[in-house]
């Protein structure tokens, strides 16, 4: 079964994010969906909540914090914030739509089951809600190109509301590290494979303990032709339609025979 195609100029949208209330990404997107949608809710964690992954907070209370009209702060994960504000704040009147980004770095390849941002769009879908994940790739040591993403938010939403994408389908969307008038175009990807977080820095603190740091190196590989690793290194928008379904159906049905 398939979601309705969204008229985005009626919509209500809820944004939420995994890099905090006060991120720029995130107000970004906020100015950029008021003008495309009849309504903005935002909820959003207090604090960073990057690589958060799916965590749902089961231990300790979660608190709703009003900032303003239709801006909420929630003491949680990116996760608790579209699970709070679709079952709470929104409840009267549930999002028609769930957006979250725009993150500050990119969110393709093994990245998307690390990802705050992923994982908000991750609960919509299961909410049953049509969910849309944006991120902006961005050098390490350098500014965030925040003007490629906010000059194609628009084209790349404006596009797949139009589609109506099956239930339990969210959508992957990185932005190039590259300026806005250098975007190639948008394409429609696979996702791709890569490592994150490969690279183990040891260090010792004052007393003489040993820690280590997951550092952000990455081992780079030939991207296969389709992947969003590949469309990005060449310029492109990439749209990555992701499901949550995580069977690998060529495997189950060997095991079928096997186990019969």
């Amino acid at each position: 079964m398939a979601n309705k195609a969204i008229k985005l100029s009626r919509a209500r949208v809820l944004i939420s994010n995994d890099d905090g209330i006060n991120a720029p990404g995130l107000k970004a997107l906020e100015g950029i969906m008021q003008k495309l949608a009849v309504e903005v809710w935002v909820v959003a964690p207090e604090t960073e909540q990057s690589a958060a992954s799916h965590s749902l907070t089961l231990r300790i209370p979660l608190r709703i914090r009003n900032l303003s009209q239709h801006r909420y702060a929630i003491n949680g994960t990116p996760t608790d914030c579209v699970l709070l504000g679709i079952k709470e704040i929104m409840k009267e009147a549930p999002p028609d739509l769930v957006v979250s980004g725009i993150n500050r770095g990119g969110n393709m390849g093994e990245d998307v089951t690390y990802s705050g941002t992923v994982a908000a769009a991750m609960e919509g879908t299961l909410l049953g809600v049509p969910s849309v994940a944006l991120s902006q790739l961005q050098k390490d040591g350098h500014p965030v190109k925040w003007g490629t993403a906010e000059k194609w938010v628009a084209k790349v939403m404006k596009k797949l509301t139009k589609e109506a994408w099956p239930k339990g389908v969210l959508m992957n969307v990185n932005f190039p590290n590259v300026l806005a008038a250098k975007v190639t175009g948008i394409e429609i990807t696979r996702q791709g494979q890569r490592k994150i977080g490969s690279d183990l820095v040891r260090g010792e603190d004052p007393r003489g303990e040993p820690y280590y740091w997951i550092g952000a190196q990455r081992r780079e590989q030939h991207y296969g032709p389709g992947t969003d690793l590949e469309a990005l290194s060449r310029g492109a928008v990439s749209v990555t339609p992701l499901t949550m379904n995580l069977t690998h159906g060529p495997t189950l049905k060997k095991l079928k025979a096997r186990f019969k």
